[in-house]
């Protein structure tokens, strides 16, 4: 067991990198976990991992044998690489996925989040989508990085059990027209449809950005827009809420 007690140590130096860092996260191949739930996670769906650093006091999982390094720090070094205001005990690095959309698609059900820039919605939307079993979460240009600390904390686990897949607005089309799944999004047109009258059994849905909805690239693709009944004192809703109550509608 290594043990460090300089904050200016390379390995914390790296892992601050990791946690600010999105170019030097795509660079290293590499992202920053944190909280002893997610490492039993990571152990628990054989997430290789490459470094921890814990606390005194804090009960490590069983890590297999795989050139992990194991890094005792102080209380000090653990609030100077730690992304959390109140660190947990235990920080580590793992590799990141690679996050490809697959050749083709089945029929099913997926969402797609189009310029959500919010990690901490991004990673609950992951969640949720994992919780009621959605078939694929499509990641556009302009979200939140899947890989950031924010992202992989709100998701909670979700990155090392299901695949999440990153695309262009052309690959999405390609692959939704050669599988026959329609694809709708969350926002008012013409025809807007209530979203508990449409059939969503085989279908995508379209989640826009937080400030501007969805894109006007997404919406010329669709084949309609959904709305979820309100009440007309509220004008809408956060883009994780409004994700759980169209994944609730999908498996319904």
């Amino acid at each position: 067991m290594e043990r460090i007690t300089s904050r200016q140590n390379p390995i914390c130096t790296h892992f601050r990198k990791l946690a600010a860092s999105r170019v030097y996260r795509e660079e290293t191949g590499e992202m920053l976990c944190d909280s002893p739930k997610l490492l039993e996670e990571a152990v628990l769906w054989g997430q290789p991992i490459c470094a921890v650093l814990y606390t005194e006091g804090v009960e490590l999982p069983p890590l297999d044998d795989q050139g992990t390094r194991v890094i005792q720090v102080t209380e000090s070094v653990m609030t100077s690489v730690s992304p959390m205001k109140t660190p947990q005990g235990v920080v580590f690095s793992c590799l990141s996925m690679k996050h490809l959309p697959p050749e083709k698609l089945e029929p099913g059900r997926y969402l797609v989040l189009d310029g959500v820039q919010d990690p901490g919605n991004v990673g609950t939307i992951l969640r949720t989508a994992d919780a009621v079993d959605c078939d694929e979460v499509f990641l556009l240009p302009g979200c939140a990085d899947v890989n950031s600390p924010k992202t992989i904390r709100a998701a909670m686990g979700v990155h090392f059990r299901r695949s999440i897949c990153q695309c262009t607005v052309d690959q999405l089309t390609d692959l939704l027209k050669g599988a026959g799944i329609p694809l709708y999004a969350a926002a008012l047109g013409e025809n807007t449809a209530d979203v508990r009258e449409v059939d969503l059994s085989s279908a995508a849905v379209a989640i826009g950005s937080e400030g501007r909805g969805v894109s006007q690239a997404v919406l010329e693709r669709c084949a309609g827009t959904l709305k979820i009944p309100m009440s007309r004192r509220c004008e809408s809703l956060n883009a994780a809420v409004a994700a759980a109550v169209i994944l609730w509608e999908m498996t319904r």
